[in-house]
């Protein structure tokens, strides 16, 4: 080719982060019968929202609100913060986009978890970034480990999600807060609580827009239902959300998306409806796990984590054993994770053909031992 890509667009492997669903079933030629891999919410939106987005289709011609003003505000109202300590974005994965682009250049160490979500490894590659990464401990992200990389490298960025993707463990709040107070003032923490709300209140530190060091970051993609919508949003001081202005793309999040999220955050009895639903399913999941000899690992999110009792050779097999039943379900792949498989929660008829399967699937795997 004659087209000139930069030094380090030509280095990059072209990938994806998660082959969706989609694109395993086009692959296949058929459906999957569960879709339960993926951490979206098989218990959908609000009614309200599917009303509010049917009203509001025949408006689809006109541009989105590029402030979001609606949605800030009423996101300001329900945090107890102020409308300028918040920025709405595509979904986590596009404000991390942003986030590191603000703080990372060519070389820049930025620290994370080996095997903690891979979305935000993506955007760091592809700012020239340079991850170092810390092994988990039980399960659980090593806060300490972490803490000594970011002083060690000099690091300007650092990643944090509480509850944890793709474990589904928690740190307490305390702790949460230790590591923070701990920090450097020159390191941002990316605090991504995209589970927040189906972790325990005890999990989640109160909100503390001066200190300018920490962006918390949440979604409507879990608890609320609208993965497809693709809308979330950053919490942090007011000085760090006004540089988002400087680089965001201000027509990014739909019309369609604010309006969801806006009727979504109205409906708090229909999330608590959801919420309970979540940790219904979670202990139907761990049950189902228990049955067939597994040990699920204890979580705080929309799905849960089940060491499969062998090492990573044998959980892959065991997924691919799923996936040829047409049960969709994922697994960690860093060492000592990728023991597991990890399962999100659903509607009743996807979780019973989970049930169903798992036991063939297993015996299969086990067979090949």
């Amino acid at each position: 080719m004659s087209l000139r890509f930069t030094p380090l667009v030509q280095a990059l492997p072209a990938t994806v982060p998660f082959v969706g669903p989609e694109a395993q079933e086009r692959s296949r030629g058929r459906l999957f019968r569960a879709r339960i891999g993926a951490n979206e919410s098989g218990f959908g939106p609000s009614p309200a929202v599917v009303r509010a987005v049917a009203d509001a289709a025949g408006d689809m011609w006109k541009y989105c609100d590029p402030e979001s003003y609606e949605l800030r505000n009423a996101l300001a109202r329900h945090l107890g913060v102020a409308v300028d300590n918040i920025v709405i974005g595509e979904g986590i994965d596009g404000l991390l986009n942003l986030i590191v682009r603000l703080f990372v250049e060519h070389g820049s160490p930025v620290i994370t978890s080996l095997g903690a979500y891979p979305t935000f490894n993506f955007h760091v590659a592809g700012f020239g970034g340079r991850l170092v990464t810390i092994p988990y401990v039980d399960d659980r992200e090593h806060l300490e480990g972490l803490l000594e990389a970011v002083k060690r490298e000099q690091a300007p960025l650092v990643y944090l999600s509480n509850p944890d993707n793709p474990m589904g463990t928690w740190w307490e709040a305390a702790d949460v807060t230790r590591f923070i107070e701990a920090l450097p003032e020159t390191t941002m923490l990316v605090l991504d609580e995209a589970y927040g709300e189906t972790a325990p209140a005890t999990a989640l530190p109160p909100l503390d827009t001066a200190r300018p060091n920490v962006l918390r970051l949440r979604t409507f993609s879990k608890a609320y239902g609208l993965a497809g919508l693709r809308c979330g949003y950053a919490i942090g001081a007011a000085e760090v959300i006004r540089t988002f202005e400087k680089i965001r793309t201000h027509y990014g999040v739909n019309k369609m998306a604010q309006v969801a999220g806006l009727t979504a955050l109205a409906d708090q009895t229909y999330l608590g409806e959801v919420i309970g639903k979540v940790s219904a399913c979670r202990e139907r999941i761990a049950g189902i796990a228990r049955a067939n000899g597994l040990v699920p690992i204890p979580s705080a999110t929309n799905f849960v984590t089940i060491d499969a009792g062998s090492d990573g050779a044998f959980a892959q097999r065991l997924l691919q054993a799923l996936i040829d039943r047409d049960v969709f379900v994922r697994k960690p792949m860093a060492p000592v994770l990728d023991r597991c498989i990890r399962v999100s929660t659903g509607p009743h008829a996807d979780i019973d053909i989970f049930e169903q399967e798992l036991p063939g699937a297993l015996a299969s795997v086990r067979s090949q031992a």
